[in-house]
């Protein structure tokens, strides 16, 4: 598996994290880039809103990436939610801005198991 980590440091862009409810109707929000926890697990940080909603019912997703500048680098990653918790102390460590309309109460921190990362274009 591409080494996550290194490449998530160094990247600036802009990602989409997808997700589905338990019928399939689908989402997209913009998401920041997600924090590498392991070589096989991604977290993000998410409000209670419609992302982690669908997520409580269907815990696949996708996060597409399209790094800054020309072109169409960048990776998709296919995911699947493993557990999530209200860390209130790890948030704030992993948070890498202020976002003042996210209450510390009203955020969680979901991990995702990567189950399969691809380039932006192409298989």
């Amino acid at each position: 598996m591409v080494e996550l980590r290194e490449y998530f440091e160094k990247a600036k862009g802009v990602g989409v994290l997808a997700t589905a409810d338990s019928e399939g109707k689908v989402s997209a929000a913009i998401y920041a880039l997600p924090h590498v926890m392991d070589k096989e697990t991604v977290a993000f940080i998410m409000a209670d809103r419609l992302t982690h909603h669908n997520l409580q019912s269907n815990p696949h997703a996708a996060y597409l990436f399209k790094e800054d500048g020309s072109g169409y680098v960048g990776k998709r990653l296919f995911l699947t939610k493993i557990k999530e918790e209200k860390n209130v102390d790890l948030i704030e460590k992993l948070r890498r801005r202020t976002y003042p309309e996210i209450k510390n109460r009203d955020a969680y921190l979901v991990y995702f198991r990567v189950d399969q990362v691809l380039p932006l274009i192409g298989s």
